[in-house]
């Protein structure tokens, strides 16, 4: 199967087994290469950011477990993602993720670095940071909410109720050298309060006290409502 026949087919399931809203869509940049960073709750989340209006070119890096998942496994082929180890540090997979974000892919990452399995945002990881360094290609942040619960509600026939927020692209234009650890620690924090800031509170986990997440929740007005149903 090609891509654009599987892309077609997600956008009909999507359209009338959930409920799936897409917000900020104007945040994305319409080409170019990109990085899309999400929170991750559920092996939904890519299958949500594959049917995204704007960019139809994503993909993602995906841990290299699922290879022996034939669902899955099929489903990230067809999508072009690229199998990361996450266990070491996967050299080949990074390479060939800045060379697809280089060529003006969008594509998808956790910096998490792994699922999470409380349906809270985990500490970010610095592989998002060094990818955009590397490639020069914005960040754009998105919050992905109601995601967590997705596959149980389909199995009871229920529509799952999903929401991808995307917030306002960040640059990442260097990290100095002296105290560059603190410097690169800076840059994951903003990203995952970026994330922390387009879901609701219940989802902040480890960000919720985060100095910056409460400036970011102040600048926006309030925290995003929590539509869980």
């Amino acid at each position: 199967m090609e891509r654009d026949t599987l892309q077609r087919i997600m956008y009909y399931l999507f359209d009338h087994i959930t409920v799936t809203r897409f917000e900020g869509i104007e945040n994305i940049p319409k080409e170019g290469g990109v990085i899309v960073a999400t929170n991750h709750m559920s092996r939904m989340d890519i299958p949500l950011l594959f049917v995204n209006p704007v960019r139809k070119d994503i993909t993602a890096l995906v841990a290299e477990k699922y290879v022996s998942y034939p669902g899955i496994s099929w489903f990230a082929k067809v999508a072009g993602a690229i199998y990361i180890d996450r266990d070491r540090a996967d050299f080949g997979a990074f390479r060939e993720a800045q060379k697809l974000i280089k060529s003006g892919i969008a594509m998808g990452i956790a910096p998490e670095g792994t699922r999470s399995k409380i349906s809270e945002l985990l500490e970010g990881k610095a592989g998002t940071i060094l990818l955009a360094l590397r490639t020069g290609a914005p960040i754009v942040p998105v919050g992905l909410a109601g995601t967590e619960d997705s596959f149980k509600r389909l199995l009871t026939f229920r529509k799952p109720h999903m929401v991808a927020r995307f917030g306002n692209p960040i640059v990442i234009d260097d990290i100095p050298r002296e105290n560059r650890e603190e410097a690169l620690q800076k840059a994951v924090d903003e990203i995952m309060c970026q994330i922390a800031a387009l879901i609701p509170p219940r989802y902040w986990g480890f960000y919720k006290d985060h100095p910056r997440l409460q400036q970011l929740i102040a600048e926006q007005g309030g925290p995003v409502p929590d539509e869980r149903r």
